[in-house]
């Protein structure tokens, strides 16, 4: 009967030879089977060997005649290279798999392509940014799509609406947001009033502020900064709500029941900011004109009647309904915004409070560009 070829006998005992030559270089040939069967206790010895002439500036290694490596032979003499390979190393590519593995083993070139590496890593970076941009862009079409075959499911069920939801979102985005609203809308509006005012009285055009202060309030400040501070305040909280759901797995549990969370939970929150946006738009514009009011009559002796009269003639209507229009779109914005972040949270703390800056900064400044696009389209409607 044939016998079972013994496995350790075709074991090729790991050897080191150290070559010097007389320009003080050395050659260090490795052989045999540097795996962990084959060190076995000599582990210690080989790393005393190699730590004497690893930091010696003319060393070559030479790993051609190794047999067999496994992970512990690798990280032996990746710790003694110093966790980078060596300028001089002559190494068969089928052993390089050992070193992918360990910090740092992906750079597989000399020190010269090292610094080509580190020389291409904005390029790299950028162009790793631009495709992550494209990618949620992508998810974020593939969202707007889902909500508007949600909002038609809901036109042709109207029994299914989200009414609670709905008002309880305008509740939180609108109603709660007034008072902080009011605050910074009326301070916008005394300092907007005192800076164009003291420009006004070189000319003695003191009573243009009304036209000022009444055009720049309803037509841009109070929907941009309605919008800027919502963004802050709910756009910020939807995006850990969600976050906080997707981590407890909550909108796995919807799905598996049957409930589609993003026409609970999403699509309640854009029409909820869509009807509040313009509400609190109106609200900030009105405010900051009263601010304004009171500023000019302390520092131009703007009469209030005079203002409170002048303020529906020099502000033409169209100036409302593009308020109200930029209202709209930017709480469609934002809320689709703070949605999409909500929705790549995962499952951990880290990127809760990722996605949440994230939200903010991204909502912010597509609201920017949006009032920009709105400036341009409309620059010659209610001027």
């Amino acid at each position: 009967m044939a016998k079972r070829p013994d496995k350790d006998a075709a074991l090729q005992e790991p050897e080191l030879r150290i070559a010097s030559s007389s320009d003080d270089a050395h050659t260090i040939s490795l052989r045999g089977d540097w795996t962990t069967l084959g060190l076995g206790r000599r582990v210690l010895r080989f790393n005393r060997e190699l730590v004497r002439f690893a930091t010696h500036p003319r060393v070559e290694w030479d790993l051609c005649k190794v047999g067999k490596l496994d992970h512990t032979g690798a990280l032996l003499l990746w710790r003694v290279w110093g966790r980078s390979f060596p300028e001089r190393l002559s190494i068969p590519s089928a052993l390089k798999r050992h070193f992918a593995r360990l910090p740092g083993g992906e750079a597989t070139g000399p020190l010269r392509s090292q610094q080509q590496s580190l020389l291409l890593q904005p390029v790299v970076r950028l162009g790793q940014g631009f495709l992550g941009s494209l990618e949620q862009l992508r998810e974020m079409i593939g969202l707007i799509g889902r909500l508007l075959l949600d909002l038609l499911d809901l036109v042709r069920h109207p029994e299914r609406w989200p009414g609670r939801e709905i008002s309880a979102q305008i509740y939180r985005a609108g109603a709660q947001a007034m008072g902080i609203l009011a605050l910074v809308g009326f301070l916008i509006g005394v300092v907007l009033s005192y800076l164009c005012g003291e420009q006004l009285r070189r000319f003695g055009a003191e009573m243009y502020v009304v036209d000022l202060l009444g055009i720049a309030g309803v037509r841009e400040l109070g929907p941009l900064l309605a919008a800027i501070l919502v963004a802050g305040r709910s756009g910020s909280s939807i995006t850990a709500q969600l976050g906080v759901m997707r981590l407890n797995e909550e909108l796995d549990a919807l799905t598996t029941i049957g409930v589609p969370y993003t026409q609970r939970l999403i699509l309640s929150k854009v029409i909820a900011l869509a009807v509040s946006q313009p509400l609190v738009g109106l609200w900030t514009s009105a405010i900051a004109l009263l601010g304004g009011m009171i500023a000019a009559h302390f520092s131009l002796g703007v009469g209030y009647y005079y203002f409170l009269d002048g303020v529906p003639r020099v502000v033409p209507i169209a100036n409302y309904f593009i308020g109200l229009g930029k209202g709209v779109v930017f709480g469609v914005i934002i809320a689709v915004v703070a949605c999409h972040f909500g929705l790549r949270v995962k499952p951990n703390t880290e990127s809760l409070g990722a996605g949440t800056t994230s939200s903010v900064v991204v909502a912010i400044s597509s609201v920017l560009v949006a009032d920009a696009v709105f400036a341009v389209l409309f620059q010659h409607v209610g001027m």
